[in-house]
């Protein structure tokens, strides 16, 4: 298993909004699934799934439909054994958008399942992959893959989430609370998915 700290070259994540130093550091579970939404400009989120478990369809039915209501739209994030996340997200037309924090991590099915699906490649923060094989290093390590957009009209650009992801010393769920912190929903994803 490769830690988050044996990337080589990765830029340091995006700073997080200062925390007081008497505020604990929240935690959270290794694995879930969560929906995140925003009805009438207060973030909500639900737990789908106390783990990683369920298959790509059911996520995206989870996503129910969009609403001309709902800004920014609602959105799917599952955490898989703290390894890497996938974040599934409405997109123009009714597509779903996609973005996997390691796409190279097809052993695990979840994965497997978001990459073949959308045809996700992978990004290395400098220039496209042409496919997952393509993706890895000497050190076998790989880089995130799909829709570096999906938060921005949230207020977080492809290029801090880009850096977020080239954490070498971050989780998976480390990086998706970084993005709660980020976007303003964290006390809300702890609720339901905290340690």
């Amino acid at each position: 298993m490769t830690s988050p700290s044996d990337r080589p070259g990765a830029s340091p994540p995006a700073a997080p909004a200062a925390r007081p130093p008497d505020d604990p550091v929240p935690a959270l579970r290794p694995s879930f699934a969560v929906r995140v939404s925003r009805p009438g400009g207060r973030w909500h989120c639900d737990l789908l799934a106390a783990d990683a478990g369920d298959e790509l369809p059911v996520l995206e039915r989870a996503l129910g439909e969009p609403g001309p209501d709902d800004w920014p739209g609602p959105f799917v994030v599952v955490v898989d054994s703290r390894l890497y996340f996938v974040v599934l997200r409405h997109g123009p037309g009714g597509l779903v958008r996609a973005l996997i924090s390691d796409a190279t991590f097809q052993e695990w099915l979840l994965a497997a399942e978001v990459v073949e699906r959308y045809g996700i490649g992978a990004e290395d923060g400098s220039s496209f992959a042409a496919t997952v094989d393509d993706a890895f290093d000497d050190d076998e390590t790989g880089w995130p893959g799909g829709d570096l957009d999906v938060f921005a009209d949230a207020g977080l650009p492809a290029d801090e989430l880009g850096l977020l992801l080239g954490a070498d010393d971050l989780w998976a769920d480390e990086m998706v609370l970084r993005i709660a912190e980020r976007l303003g929903f964290t006390a809300e994803l702890t609720a339901v998915a905290g340690a």
